[in-house]
This record gives C-alpha cells, structure tokens and sequence, in this order.
C-alpha cells in the first residue's frame, strides 16, 4: 500500500471560518496543556524510572470535563494532537528530533481529523467534514477512484487562506514498460542538462529563482517598515503571498 496527499483551496462560510479559528485554537490548547503536564510529570518522577512509567498520561477526554468548550470542536482533531504530542516525544527519545516545544499562536494553525464511519465525503465542489459540514473547494484536480481517503489536514496561510491536504491510500502496482530507446543526459550548469543524440540544452525558464530574488526584495521592503504600521501589515501580506507562490 501506499500515500499520496492531494492539497485543495477551501473557502468556509464565516460560520465554518468562526469554527475552524476555534479547532485551531484548542488544538494548541490541548497540545500545550499535554506537554506541560507531561513536564511536570517527568520532572516530579524523573529518579523513580519505574513510578514514571506508572504514572497515567493526560488526554483531551479529561480535559472536556474542565473545559466544556473543547466539546464544541471536532473531537478527532483534540485525539490527533494527542497522537502528535506522543510521537514528538517518540522521536525525542530515539534521537531524531529536539524536546517537544509549546504552540505558539504565531505558528501556522493547522489540525487534522480522521476518516471514520463515512463521516468524510468529497463531493464535486464540496467535502463533507466533521462539525464543519460541508465546506466548498477549489477541486482543480481529480483524486482516483481507488485511492481510500484516510485523513485530512486543514491549515490557515499567513494571507487567511484556507487549505485542505487529503490523504490517500492505495495499492501500488508497479507499471512495467518496454524499453525501445536509450539517450544519455549529461548535467550542464547553463541549461540543467544537455542531451546526447542532438545537443540540445533543456533551456527551462527560471521561475523559481526569479521568484526568490522578488521575495528577497520584498523582504527586504519590509524591514524598513514600521511594525504596527498599515504599511507594513500590507507589505507583510504581500511577502505572505510570495512565501506561498515559491
């Protein structure tokens, strides 16, 4: 088996806006509650290996006891920052990444929720999810017929626009195809490659190094602004925007 993510634009009522602000917010709420309990936790068992590992982790089902307004959110969204939270730990512990950090609410909001029972459902200008209903999106492509949707991840850029990142299993049969020709392609700083049979150069446009001589530019308008200003939140977007295109 394998993935594939398909990214579409979203584009909520301000209702659904109202309550995507709201996952995200408790999320991060959940996540950051998780992780300083579990610091404290460690902190108070840390010469005891044994009475640590006894000790009974925090959940988001605890936290809806004290907190009824995490009840008003999608409930698999609160499970998977749990998960997130457990596998920050997991890579900590083996090497591969830094002690888990606290959420900031500068960061790029994001949650993801799981397909269960059909409760999520691509339709042909729209997706069915849950609390949320459904939602219009921009489907500029189509996800195959026998690829399964297993989750999906809504995020919010930095220019308030709202995205959805669907993930897919399905079963990978490798093609097999019938070699009839060989050409060798031989790296060429001026022109990505030159090719054996003609001498042709690929000769390809620069899109993505233009673009990122723009966003240095912009960037560096921006740090002549006034933080606070009008005219640096409006360069602040515009750099937003070049951060998205590259």
């Amino acid at each position: 088996m394998a993935n594939k993510a398909y990214k579409f634009r979203l584009y909520p009522t301000k209702e659904q806006e109202q309550l995507l602000l709201k996952t995200f917010g408790c999320v991060r709420f959940v996540y950051n509650k998780m992780l300083a309990e579990r610091k404290e936790i460690h902190e108070q068992f840390k010469d005891d290996k044994g009475l640590l590992k006894q000790q009974k982790l925090p959940t988001p089902a605890k936290y809806k006891k004290e907190f009824e307004w995490l009840k008003e959110v999608d409930s698999l969204a609160l499970a998977n920052a749990q998960l997130n939270l457990q596998k920050a730990y997991t890579n900590f512990f083996a090497g591969r990444a830094k002690f888990p950090k606290f959420k900031s609410r500068k960061a790029k909001p994001s949650y993801t929720t799981n397909r269960v029972n059909g409760n999520i459902q691509l339709l042909e200008s729209q997706i069915k999810l849950p609390k949320l209903g459904l939602v219009r999106l921009k489907r500029h492509r189509e996800i195959p017929a026998h690829h399964v949707i297993k989750s999906c991840t809504l995020s919010r850029s930095a220019t308030g626009k709202y995205h959805i990142s669907i993930l897919t299993e399905y079963e990978n049969k490798p093609i097999e195809k019938e070699i009839t020709e060989i050409i060798g392609l031989d790296f060429a700083m001026d022109g990505l490659y030159v090719e054996s049979e003609q001498g042709e150069i690929a000769n390809y446009p620069r899109f993505y190094r233009q673009a990122q001589q723009q966003l240095a530019k912009e960037q560096r308008i921006l740090s002549h602004r006034t933080k606070g200003s009008s005219r640096y939140e409006k360069q602040r977007i515009k750099v937003a925007r070049l951060h998205e295109h590259v």
